[in-house]
């Protein structure tokens, strides 16, 4: 068996990863961390102490997005240069790049310093536009990520 297949398969799992990291925190965590008037009974976490919670969940999170975008980065280079080219994985994997970059180097830290500024700062129309499109970002990535896997899968499949 040659060396490829494994790094062919370590990119389905970073990429699976990072698929389902994105749909666990949008979909599970954020919910749970805004709704604890649900689950909790004699403690209340306000929306502003919710989202210090998810912010530091996201600036961790970033560090994974990062590794997300430096591999996709590396992987459809050497793809590229060997000849394996198809549009569909080039623009899902430029997506991926450019959401995750955005994501973790422009919104997360925009919010974060936000925050630090205090209750005020994130009741702002600023505060809401940055979160909204961190949002839209969040879903654009959670789609590029599929896109590109199942693509990539694909394209292994006929090799």
């Amino acid at each position: 068996m040659s060396k490829k297949i494994y790094w062919d398969f370590s990119y389905l799992i970073v990429l699976a990863a990072s698929f389902g990291a994105v749909i666990v925190l949008g979909a599970f965590v954020a919910p749970v961390i805004f709704h604890t008037d649900k689950i909790l009974v004699d403690m209340l976490i306000d929306d502003y102490n919710a989202g210090i919670i998810m912010g530091k969940i996201f600036f961790n999170f970033s560090y994974w997005i990062y590794f997300l975008a430096f591999f996709t980065m590396i992987y459809e280079a050497v793809e590229y240069k060997q000849g394996y080219r198809d549009a569909t994985a080039f623009a899902s994997a430029v997506t991926v790049m450019f959401s995750s970059l955005m994501f973790s180097g422009v919104y997360a830290p925009q919010i974060l310093a936000m925050q630090a500024l205090g209750v005020e700062a994130t009741q702002s129309d600023t505060f809401k536009n940055i979160h909204i499109a961190s949002e839209i970002d969040f879903k654009i990535l959670a789609v590029a990520l599929i896109v590109l896997f199942v693509r990539r899968l694909m394209l292994l499949r006929k090799v």
